[in-house]
């Protein structure tokens, strides 16, 4: 069957009264997308439990059997690529905040029954909160905690230091770029944690910031996204 056409223009012509499907434009009742749209979406299959990365029958992959991540297990709604690429940055930088509904809702039904003490949205710098005008990591997390009966924590974690974009780097910079940019005052000691972030790439940053939470005490660290890139 070939692959329905986007048209990702509609993102920004549209008005977001949940009439028409943002992607294609046919009507979706109240929903953002049209059940066409969502099934066609790049769902992420067979995939480690761990990093969410590529797995043949969902076993640990290689990379965390030699060395273990500091987060515990990590849930990915989507790959990152056409047309979910194109709607995460409708959210980041076109200010789309329906979107964050629609995507902490997909986040909440991958998650289903796994429960946890706290919601952690990944935290902005100041200048970058400046820049954006707001954390798509915490409207997203907004919507997942209330779904999953959690409680949202979006002060336990301080971004504390600024850093260069992960985007902006090599991958084997990124964890020494990150290294010491979160600080948690709170007591977190036996405490499961879910940690939420629209993208997962190499994984440095949810690393450096599952280290700090159990530095405070997390038992237990789960990295919840709503995308994760894989190699090509």
């Amino acid at each position: 069957m070939p692959r329905r056409r986007f048209n990702i223009g509609s993102i920004v012509r549209r008005s977001l009264l949940g009439q028409d499907c943002l992607l294609c434009g046919a009507a979706s009742a109240d929903a953002l997308l049209c059940d066409g749209c969502t099934a066609d979406l790049p769902w992420l299959g067979e995939a480690c439990p761990q990093c969410a990365g590529p797995s043949t029958g969902a076993a640990l992959c290689g990379a965390c059997l030699t060395r273990p991540p500091q987060f515990d297990v990590t849930v990915a709604v989507w790959q990152y690529e056409f047309p979910i690429d194109r709607l995460v940055r409708a959210l980041k930088y076109g200010q789309r905040l329906a979107l964050a509904e629609l995507f902490g809702d997909a986040m909440a039904r991958q998650v289903g029954s796994r429960r946890v003490d706290a919601v952690v949205p990944m935290p902005l710098a100041p200048r970058r909160l400046a820049e954006l005008g707001f954390n798509q990591a915490l409207e997203i997390a907004r919507w997942v905690a209330r779904r999953a009966d959690a409680p949202l924590a979006p002060s336990c974690v301080e971004r504390v230091r600024d850093t260069v974009p992960q985007t902006d780097l090599p991958h084997d910079a990124r964890a020494a770029n990150v290294r010491g940019a979160f600080a948690c005052a709170a007591a977190l000691a036996g405490q499961t944690v879910a940690v939420v972030d629209d993208v997962m790439t190499t994984g440095a940053t949810v690393e450096e910031l599952a280290r700090t939470l159990k530095r405070a005490g997390a038992a237990r660290v789960e990295n919840w996204v709503v995308a994760r890139t894989w190699p090509r």
